[in-house]
């Protein structure tokens, strides 16, 4: 059976005396492991390890070093993916397919970060005569993240690989729900001989005192997190009195504008995977698919058939299309939601529980709402499940003020035969990111991030490695050559 353990400075910690978690596979709640229960005590202990092996090691000023570290992490991490993979997919249900997809995206963030290392550099400036002005660029200092369950390995390397690159120690609080995998993947750094002792650290718990401690602790000087906008929100407020940097990735309520020109039986498959993947509980999964009312009612139609066919079943299939949610309280919900949608006539498509061999597992197939109040509850509140909103627009203008009709702006794709239409949307959408004929295509060069209730900050590419930078400004009047008589 699979444990997970705390890791502070160079030890594993299991539970000891403290009472487990028994993890079930959203699949099929068989046992997958079990998970100790820590919180501030552990936490303490993992951020003050951080912050004296921060001081007391050369790991910041140590660029080959890092990219040492990083680079055999990675090939640790390769060759134990399809065994963490495994684990990844039984622990959290994600069908197995997406789960070695992820774990081959872990081990490219991490190379590809291994990379930028070596390329850290500052700049002189010599504003007058003799007078020289050094930028340095420094590491922050103790990194906090907190990783959440749905994408645990690619949400932890985003934020772990560019603090590590940038010369950080860094603490790790993996969601409950993920915390086996994510013990595997810190094995991997773990593993690295020339790692020094201390520079990364993690802590298991089942609540919150570990995580706001990591929030409130002034030896923290940058929190990464990931999750929702109602956390998000509450730690930048339990946050403000230390002033740390604050890399927020939340909420999301991503729209796809699909223009008359499209060629709908063509996008819909695409449309479809866009809604559930990882069975739509991802912040950037479609939530809302706004239609030109020319081709609304075929849209709906077109749409719906293709939501309808997608394959669920087990995990391990290659075919199957849509597993099981996280957990029955989050299925409970999302029925609880259509059952709402029912009541007023607007299911276009109603999902249900599936029979058979996977009846005893956590899944729901799709549901389509249609609405027209932008107001509602279901166009300004993120769903994280498999359903999706269908909206009618007229024109551009429209599209463009119904796109921007949520607080959130994580993400959004156009969807068009026009790409200079395409282009104009994409640039009037405020919004992170916004794929043209496309969604949800993600690497680890591009950054990242959202605005409004979507959180602040970047992750991925350049500016993924700058959260975790300070410039440090360093002034010396050298004279002027040849010496003034």
């Amino acid at each position: 059976m699979n444990v997970a353990a705390h890791w502070i400075g160079s030890e594993w910690l299991p539970a000891g005396s403290r009472q487990m978690h028994e993890s079930l596979s959203p699949a099929d709640g068989t046992l997958v492991g079990s998970v100790p229960f820590g919180g501030r005590a552990e936490a303490e202990a993992a951020i003050d390890t951080a912050a004296a092996a921060f001081a007391g090691t050369a790991w910041p000023q140590s660029p080959r070093l890092r990219a040492e570290v990083l680079f055999e992490a990675a090939d640790r991490t390769a060759a134990e993916a399809p065994r963490i993979a495994d684990l990844l997919s039984r622990e959290t249900g994600k069908l197995l397919w997406v789960a070695r997809l992820e774990l081959a995206s872990v081990v490219s963030e991490i190379r590809y970060y291994a990379g930028l290392v070596r390329a850290l550099s500052g700049r002189v400036i010599e504003a007058d005569p003799g007078i020289y002005s050094l930028l340095l660029r420094e590491p922050a200092g103790v990194a906090g993240i907190i990783v959440p369950w749905n994408a645990p390995g690619i949400l932890l390397v985003r934020s772990l690989a560019p603090a590590l690159a940038a010369g950080c120690s860094v603490v790790v609080k993996p969601a409950l729900q993920s915390s086996l995998f994510n013990t595997e993947v810190l094995a991997c750094f773990r593993e690295v001989k020339a790692l020094p002792e201390g520079i990364v650290n993690s802590f298991c718990e089942a609540g919150s005192e570990g995580a706001q401690e990591l929030v409130r602790s002034p030896k923290v000087d940058v929190l990464s997190f990931t999750g929702s906008s109602a956390i998000g929100k509450r730690i930048m407020a339990d946050a403000a009195p230390t002033l740390k940097r604050l890399n927020l990735e939340l909420g999301g309520k991503a729209p796809a504008v699909v223009f008359d020109d499209c060629d709908l039986e063509a996008i819909a498959p695409r449309i479809a995977a866009g809604a559930t993947i990882l069975c739509g509980q991802q912040c950037t999964a479609i939530n809302r698919i706004l239609v030109q009312e020319s081709v609304f009612e075929k849209a709906k139609t077109i749409f719906a058939s293709a939501l309808a066919g997608l394959k669920v079943g087990r995990i391990d299939r290659d075919d199957t299309q849509l597993g099981p949610l996280i957990s029955a309280g989050a299925r409970d919900r999302i029925e609880g939601l259509v059952e709402e949608a029912a009541s007023l006539d607007k299911v276009v498509l109603r999902g249900g529980r599936p029979g058979g061999e996977i009846a005893a597992g956590n899944f729901l197939t799709p549901s389509v709402i249609a609405v027209e109040d932008v107001g509602s509850h279901f166009v300004q509140e993120e769903f994280f499940g498999p359903v999706v909103n269908i909206e009618r627009f007229r024109d551009e203008a429209d599209a463009v003020r119904l796109a921007n009709a949520t607080r959130y702006g994580l993400s959004a794709s156009v969807w068009t035969s026009d790409l200079a239409r395409a282009h104009r949307v994409a640039r009037a959408i405020k919004s992170g990111t916004v794929w043209i004929n496309e969604h949800n295509r993600l690497t680890p060069e591009v950054e990242t991030g959202g605005r409004g209730d979507s959180g602040i900050g970047r992750l991925h590419g350049v500016e993924g490695l700058n959260e975790f930078l300070e410039t440090k400004h360093v002034y010396q009047n050298h004279g002027q050559w040849p010496a003034q008589a």
